[in-house]
């Protein structure tokens, strides 16, 4: 079982190593990156690429570790026994199963998508240590154990907005996605679009890694956003040679497409002015 990209995801060969060395070990592949780098999208892309199942688990700042084995209802079953329904003498009755339940015993191999843990509560990943290690848990209402017979392919992504404990990191396999260059983004794009304007292409591309490092850019747009804002380029039918840097007006063309808050688009008009007095 090994992955090799998809003719809709662009991978490169390092990515691909991290994938097949944590499907060979059987142990979580943690990936990290830049917001938009394609990291959600990596595990669809392994589903769809090894022909499983994906069962996808997001978290939230609210999330908490149990949710993804089980919920016990004991408000549903005191109403029930309030209401006389027999229903309250099966304990069973009353536990949702989670997205690693769903994953442990779904009888076959598939693909477990654990998106953006660094979201959760910093004690979040400690608390599904054993369960991830181990490949199963035990529920206490009804004295069972639920235990993986085929250990599903984990994929957990993160963002980097906190840090994860050591011991959660020891037992994953650990890749982080570099934001692409000219040239992979490039083949990005003609996958999105192809047939597109070569010329477009490389102006617009030109124009936005100049934006990415401009100094003080609070937020540097990502993958995503360079798609759009192509995107947009395209259904304007805007020249390429108005994409060119004009220190007369430093504000990109659609530049809503591209930067995502107030702080970044007075900076790009502070350079304008600048260069307008500096002439």
């Amino acid at each position: 079982m090994q992955f090799a990209g998809t003719a809709d995801y662009i991978a490169d060969k390092d990515l691909m190593i991290a994938v097949n060395a944590a499907i060979a070990l059987e142990r979580p592949l943690l990936v990290k990156g830049e917001p938009g780098t394609g990291k959600t999208e990596l595990a669809r892309q392994v589903a769809s690429a090894l022909g499983l199942e994906m069962i996808e688990w997001n978290i939230k700042s609210t999330t908490r570790a149990q949710q993804g084995l089980y919920e016990y209802d004991a408000v549903s079953r005191l109403r029930d026994s309030q209401l006389g329904d027999p229903r309250v003498n099966d304990v069973k009755n009353y536990i949702r199963r989670g997205k690693l339940w769903q994953a442990f015993e779904a009888g076959r191999k598939v693909v477990l998508l654990i998106d953006e843990i660094d979201k959760a509560d910093i004690e979040f990943p400690n608390d599904l240590l054993q369960e991830l290690d181990r490949m199963e848990f035990h529920v206490y209402e009804t004295g069972e154990t639920v235990r993986a017979e085929i250990r599903p392919i984990v994929i957990i992504t993160s963002n980097n907005e906190k840090e994860l404990p050591d011991a959660f990191l020891r037992r994953c396999f650990f890749h982080y996605i570099r934001f692409p260059d000219a040239d992979t983004l490039a083949k990005i794009v003609d996958v999105h679009y192809p047939g597109i304007k070569r010329q477009l292409v490389a102006s617009a591309l030109a124009r936005f890694y100049e934006i990415r490092e401009t100094p003080g850019l609070k937020k540097r747009p990502s993958t995503s956003e360079a798609l759009d804002w192509i995107r947009l380029l395209v259904a304007d039918d805007v020249d390429p040679a108005d994409l060119r840097t004009d220190p007369k007006n430093a504000l990109p063309k659609l530049h809503g497409a591209l930067l995502k808050n107030e702080q970044d688009v007075h900076l790009f008009e502070r350079l304008a002015f600048m260069a307008r007095r500096e002439r």
